[in-house]
């Protein structure tokens, strides 16, 4: 069989992949062994159709049992993208909206419901449920879901997600559900042409300042105070002129304010680029989508819209500006890129939240069948900020490196140095020394004369304030104006070195002075 696009496999309708079948067999299978009241989670990463997966199960499942199935969503767009799915295999179904007559209830066997409505209706005795013999979870590991669990206690329930980790640490998902079954890996539909691989790119940013808040992840406060300064949106704008530059870009922040930097940022930068939020209207989030879908290197900056329910294969690149402590959200923004096309077989990644470091690469061989019956173990394990960035290494942009290549090694590091002066009962000044003569010497290596020296050492800046911040944390002494002044003290004292050194090292180097 030839491999399609998920769009092209709906409008066949039936048509559906071997992992698919398989899932599908693996889930009627219990239906047939377990309890009536089963609970039962499917795991398919994004874009493996979870939603053409569900919908072959509710088709076959009213040809043979003479009950009824409900569909839940967490919103309203993923509802109507579920019933059109679910019309697509011939079932017949009902949208429960705010908007809906329950009315003629009696002629659906198939209803597609959002949970905070649906919650509405039964609280008001509105929707007949006593003959639901089986219930379906689209994105399951929200918890909006569980208070309605109560109303389903007779009923099976198939919770479908692609990341098996509850949105809360106080609901783990083993409470709710009985068994997990993990479907095709990521690395499995990349490898068989399902899903476009991701080139992941990592940019080391401070995150000490952030708050992480009662929901587990950074708050939005913390979060826009960090992206909203200039170096980050300068940053951020590097980033993407260094890896995406023409590309079909999406941007994911975490507060609308941030977003608007962004915006404001890349316009004025010359860019096409689009910013979305929840408070843009119906119309102007489809004429938005619109030109972004036609626009071959638009960019669009988001909050957290965009991380379910949105399908554009023709992304090239994802920036996540933002840091979070969501192992699905993780998940969800990097799968916007993931939809194949005939001739894209791959998308970007830009981390600019060390979230790469945090939970590793897209795509990584999780146990999730572990991550399911121990989450706290899970989330125990990842590592916090400070232990993140204790281990961060500075990295030069490929364009400046060109101008140290003659420099085997580059990078100096800072803890490592003061965790050895410490050792050795040396003042801790002996670590910026050191480092002023590594960045002497690299400079001098690439040089024929000392002002080609100092030209060099004035490209160093962004290197300089990285070692300086790694400094400044390792003596605990980090105020504004005392890490600005070591930063300006540290240049001139550089510039005193290689005027100073500059022919001792050359000859150091080459084995000859350098020419008058």
């Amino acid at each position: 069989m030839s491999k399609k696009t998920e769009l092209e496999e709906r409008k066949e309708g039936k048509e559906l992949y071997a992992y698919q079948k398989g899932a599908i067999n693996q889930i009627f299978k219990l239906f047939e062994e377990a309890p009536d009241d089963y609970h039962l989670l499917y795991q398919l990463p994004t874009g493996g159709g979870k939603t053409v997966i569900f919908s072959e199960i509710v088709r076959q499942y009213l040809k043979h049992h003479n009950k009824k199935v409900l569909v839940m969503t967490h919103r309203i767009e993923l509802c109507k993208q579920t019933s059109s799915v679910l019309s697509e295999f011939g079932v017949l179904n009902k949208v429960i909206d705010s908007k809906a007559k329950l009315d003629d209830q009696n002629q659906f066997s198939c209803f597609v419901a959002m949970v905070e409505t649906l919650n509405n209706r039964l609280n008001d005795d509105k929707l007949d449920i006593s003959d639901i013999g089986l219930v379906i979870i689209d994105e399951a590991h929200y918890n909006s879901f569980t208070k309605l669990f109560k109303f389903f206690s007779k009923s099976f329930v198939l919770g479908v997600t692609a990341t098996p980790l509850s949105s809360s640490i106080e609901l783990p998902m083993t409470d709710n559900y009985d068994e997990l079954i993990v479907g095709e890996s990521i690395e499995s539909l990349i490898e068989n042409g399902f899903l476009s691989r991701a080139n992941m790119f990592t940019y080391n940013v401070g995150l000490t300042s952030l708050v992480v808040g009662a929901n587990g992840d950074y708050t939005v406060k913390s979060s826009e105070d960090l992206y909203t300064d200039n170096d980050m949106l300068t940053k951020l704008l590097s980033a993407y002129e260094e890896r995406s530059k023409g590309k079909k870009t999406l941007i994911f922040n975490n507060g609308i304010n941030t977003s608007l930097h962004v915006y404001d940022t890349f316009r004025a930068a010359g860019y096409p680029i689009a910013h979305l939020d929840n408070t843009n209207t119906k119309k102007e989030r489809a004429l938005i989508l619109k030109w972004f879908k036609k626009t071959p290197d638009a960019i669009l900056t988001s909050v957290s819209i965009l991380t379910t329910g949105f399908d554009e294969p023709t992304v090239e690149s994802i920036i996540l500006n933002r840091a979070t402590k969501s192992l699905t959200l993780y998940y969800q923004m990097i799968g916007r890129g993931s939809r194949i096309l005939k001739n894209k077989k791959e998308f970007d990644v830009i981390d600019l939240g060390n979230n790469f470091y945090r939970f590793g690469p897209w795509g990584d061989s999780l146990d999730w069948q572990r991550i399911f019956r121990s989450p706290n173990y899970y989330l125990d394990s990842l590592l916090n900020d400070e232990e993140l960035e204790s281990n961060f290494r500075y990295e030069m942009p490929d364009a400046l490196r060109e101008e140290f290549s003659k420099s085997e090694e580059v990078s100096f590091n800072i803890h490592e140095t003061y965790i050895d002066s410490i050792r050795n009962g040396e003042s801790s000044k002996v670590v910026l020394e050191r480092s002023i003569a590594q960045h002497a010497k690299i400079c001098v290596e690439n040089s024929e004369d000392v002002y080609d020296a100092l030209a060099l050492a004035k490209l160093l800046g962004e290197d300089i304030d990285f070692r300086i911040n790694r400094y400044t944390k390792c003596i605990s002494k980090s105020t504004f104006n005392f890490v600005e002044w070591l930063k300006g003290e540290y240049r001139k004292k550089l510039n005193a070195y290689l005027r100073s050194n500059f022919d001792e090292i050359f000859e150091s180097i080459h084995g000859y002075a350098p020419k008058e």
